[in-house]
């Protein structure tokens, strides 16, 4: 498997480039964002790790553009920054997993090992569906109504899980934990941004409303009961 690194820091990027090389991955590092985003955009990754402060051209910046160009490809923040802000700007593009500096490699490793592993489970499923919500599990599309719902690859993560659990009320701790492979303090709204977010595109101008908040508890899919 091949990975991309964009790490401004000398030391950091030949460090990781090391340790994943030694582990039997092959390994691409550029050291700069603009080499990054070059190299991101045309070779081809089975990861990426990025830095999120970078010169020229930011971390948020090569994850944006991998996803409009519809590259789904595993991301992994690596960041000084630990804000509530800064989570939530990354899980709102598409990353997979953030991590914060200083970090561990055995970490490190064990999340690349995760996330690699969670994209090539197979599944014998073809589609999933509720009301008049459909999900396209091979081409990771969604529609209501016939209508084509457009999603990031986070945002169909999320729903995927809701609908194959629909009925079940699914705390925070475990949306977290499935689909972005991350621990989160109870006080902090991560996962909320991200529902609200998801219930604007899969729930607003559309009747039933399926996404249902259980207070105190965390959320779930289902039909209201006047629907079902």
């Amino acid at each position: 498997m091949k990975f991309l690194i964009v790490e401004d820091e000398i030391k950091t990027g030949e460090y990781l480039k090391q340790g994943l090389s030694e582990a039997g991955f092959v390994v691409d590092l550029s050291h700069n964002g603009l080499d990054g985003h070059h190299l991101a955009m045309t070779g081809h990754y089975d990861l990426l790790i990025l830095d999120v402060m970078l010169p020229d051209v930011d971390g948020w910046q090569i994850l944006k553009s991998l996803r409009e160009a519809g590259n789904e490809a595993p991301v992994l923040f690596l960041t000084a920054r630990d804000s509530i802000e800064d989570r939530v700007k990354g899980l709102e593009l598409g990353a997979d997993d953030y991590l914060v500096k200083p970090f561990v490699f055995a970490e490190l490793l064990a999340r690349v090992r995760t996330l690699l592993r969670r994209r090539t489970t197979p599944t014998t499923e073809l589609s999933l569906s509720i009301a008049d919500l459909e999900l396209d599990l091979a081409r990771h599309r969604a529609r209501r109504g016939g209508k084509r719902i457009h999603l990031t690859a986070k945002e169909f993560s999320l729903l995927e899980l809701l609908v194959r659990r629909q009925g079940e009320v699914l705390p925070r701790s475990l949306i977290a934990s499935q689909v972005w492979d991350m621990n989160f303090d109870s006080d902090t709204n991560v996962i909320d941004v991200a529902i609200r977010r998801l219930r604007g595109k899969i729930d607003d101008g559309y009747d039933p409303k399926l996404i249902q908040t259980v207070r105190g508890m965390g959320y779930m899919i289902d039909l209201p009961d006047e629907a079902s």
